[in-house]
């Protein structure tokens, strides 16, 4: 494995298109990295790599090399993992991206669990709610809610994210508890507009539209219009209307009285929820690992 570390280096070097970002990534100094690829280029007889200051970009030869080599490693891990089961340690960095309220509210509390059981294992946590570049930013594997949005990555469906109406008791002791979708109009109820942009056309409120599994909105006054799912929580919280979020997130406030359920007939569309790489080839044993503790911490919340 000693002499495969060019290659590696050299894999991540032509996928974040920087020394300097495949170095930090893999822990290394620049320099270390720098000279790695420049001796793989005099193994090889090519150049790999067109540099200037400003880029790094794969030649043709690159191109080519760089497939071959992605492969080479996949197959190497799946050599040295082949019989080893549960028996040698999972060692290394996992880099994921999580949406920044589900690594909050479930993924982060039960994560002592999981590194407990691969004490060994680096892992380094992203928590954002754009959709990260996997390849550019050297992810080993991200957790999508919604769509995939690019047909190249490789998607491992997990379910679908229970979805749940809520607001404060003292919002309702206001407006009154809505038992209907005409209570919702008549009891002149307000909701809190989420966009990821502000000024954004709101998404309405969600409902269920006859048997076929078909959903439509039903435009609601918004009290209040933000674009940060915390402030979306804050907001339910405060009172200051009707809410709509994933059952992960609001579970604990159920439980503590800080939030009440309403409209349980009438819960809006569940999420598509996914772990994603780039390529088949990233599933390595640390990827699989992580991919099956993290389907059973979501699986109390998904349908």
């Amino acid at each position: 494995m000693q002499n495969l570390e060019p290659i590696l280096i050299f894999i991540r070097v032509a996928e974040m298109g920087s020394f300097t970002h495949a170095a930090d990534s893999l822990g290394i100094q620049k320099g270390r990295a720098s000279t790695a690829v420049r001796k793989l280029e005099e193994d090889v007889g090519v150049r790999l790599l067109h540099r200037t200051t400003r880029s790094v970009q794969l030649t043709e030869d690159g191109r080519a090399f760089h497939a071959r080599a992605r492969d080479l490693l996949a197959d190497v891990d799946d050599l040295h993992s082949m019989f080893a089961g549960d028996r040698v340690a999972l060692r290394g960095r996992l880099r994921v991206d999580l949406p920044t309220e589900l690594a909050r509210t479930t993924i982060v509390p039960a994560l002592p669990d999981f590194m407990a059981t691969y004490p060994e294992l680096e892992l380094e946590v992203s928590s954002t709610d754009r959709q990260v570049d996997l390849v550019q930013e050297g992810f080993d594997c991200v957790l999508r809610i919604g769509p995939i949005g690019d047909e190249t990555l490789i998607a491992r469906p997990l379910g679908q994210l229970r979805m749940v109406n809520a607001a404060s008791p003292g919002y309702l002791a206001r407006y009154g508890i809505p038992r209907s979708l005409e209570d919702l109009q008549h009891q002149d109820h307000r909701t809190i507009h989420y966009s990821r942009t502000l000024g954004a056309k709101p998404y309405g409120w969600e409902y269920p539209d006859g048997d076929g599994g078909n959903y439509a909105t039903l435009p609601l006054p918004g009290a209040l219009h933000v674009n940060s799912v915390q402030t979306y929580e804050a907001a339910g919280l405060a009172g200051i209307g009707l809410m709509q979020a994933a059952l992960s997130g609001v579970r604990r406030h159920f439980e503590s009285g800080a939030l009440v359920e309403i409209l349980p007939d009438y819960r809006p569309e569940p999420l598509d929820v996914s772990l994603v790489v780039a390529h088949r080839q990233n599933l390595s044993r640390r990827v699989r690992a992580f991919m099956k503790w993290i389907e059973e911490v979501l699986t109390p919340y998904l349908e």
